[in-house]
């Protein structure tokens, strides 16, 4: 089998820009030359999972289930094992990062409920599913087919292995690194069963039934509204229980449209430009670390969502018509 090369690239390429580029919070924001140059180490950190969760879901037959529960196992083993964010009270000196952690921080565990739940949640929708969602969308003609072949896949699991060791190795050398064994371990067991979870409830077939679904506009929409405020409500106990509440809701609402017989890939491509454009826009509210200028933030910013706006318009031409 040979490699799709566009849509690999396409996919190794947008991803990394999703996961990091869009908040515009760390101090490359703005700066175009540093931006690219960090894909070298952010597209096999971030392009080449996505690749491989695809590949994975794909060759088995798992579909978007297990897509969004590998995902999530991604973001438990990024957040939780390779750079340690997830167990950090104060990290990367960010001035705003006690107020995230410390309100639901469980000392027992050493683990910040919010922190887990907003990290792996954004990994899961911004990393992987709604850059495979734009990607898929724009190859029509190989959405549901493998796109690596067999040395490929070789290439790019070394890729972001090699990745993941280098940030970890940069979070131990700078100190950032703060997670115990047992809490490397309890990331590893959890990452293990979603993915045994993936592959359970992927493999159970869809059952379609009657019934009515959004035009992909209403859902871009709605998809939208829930991203912002995901990402807006404060990370207290209450604020928290709400994301959970949130998500939860979203998940299910999902799930129930999806085994609908008119929902198709347009909605899944309304999904992913809801959430892409949630984040894009949130960007304008972060306040980046280091030496940015108010010109090279808002900069940055307006062409990050120009770029997601573009492609979801571009995805939705290609996907059906009838967006509206």
């Amino acid at each position: 089998m040979r490699t799709a090369w566009w849509p690999a690239l396409g996919l190794f390429v947008l991803a990394p820009v999703c996961a990091e580029y869009l908040w515009g919070y760390d101090d490359s924001t703005g700066h175009p030359a540093t931006l690219v140059g960090n894909l070298v180490v952010f597209s096999p950190l971030y392009g080449a999972p996505a690749l491989l969760v695809r590949e994975a879901a794909r060759r088995l037959g798992l579909g978007w289930p297990g897509i969004v529960l590998m995902a999530a196992a991604f973001g438990v083993v990024e957040a939780g094992f390779v750079d340690q964010s997830m167990w950090s009270t104060d990290y990367r000196d960010i001035p705003y990062w006690q107020d995230m952690s410390v309100p639901t921080f469980v000392a027992p565990i050493g683990l910040s409920i919010y922190l887990a739940v907003l990290f792996v949640g954004n990994h899961v929708m911004l990393s992987i599913c709604s850059p495979v969602a734009v990607v898929e969308t724009l190859a029509p003609r190989r959405r549901t087919e493998p796109w690596l072949g067999p040395v490929t896949v070789v290439v790019v699991a070394l890729l972001y292995l090699a990745a993941s060791a280098l940030v970890m190795w940069d979070a131990y050398d700078t100190g950032e690194a703060t997670a115990t064994w047992g809490q490397l371990l309890g990331s590893a067991v959890a990452a293990l069963a979603l993915v045994v979870a993936a592959v359970v409830v992927g493999r159970r077939p869809a059952l379609i039934v009657p019934g009515a679904v959004p035009r992909p506009l209403v859902v871009t929409v709605a998809s939208y509204l829930a991203v912002v405020a995901w990402g807006t409500i404060p990370p207290s106990r209450l604020g928290t229980t709400l994301v959970v509440l949130l998500a939860a809701g979203a998940v299910v609402t999902v799930w129930r449209l999806s085994h609908r017989g008119d929902w198709g890939q347009a909605h899944v491509l309304a999904l992913a430009t809801g959430a892409l454009l949630a984040g894009a826009t949130s960007g304008f509210l972060a306040t980046p670390i280091g030496e940015v200028s108010t010109a090279e933030k808002y900069g940055h910013n307006v062409v990050l969502l120009l770029l997601v706006a573009a492609l979801g318009a571009w995805g939705a031409h290609r996907a059906a018509p009838g967006w509206t």
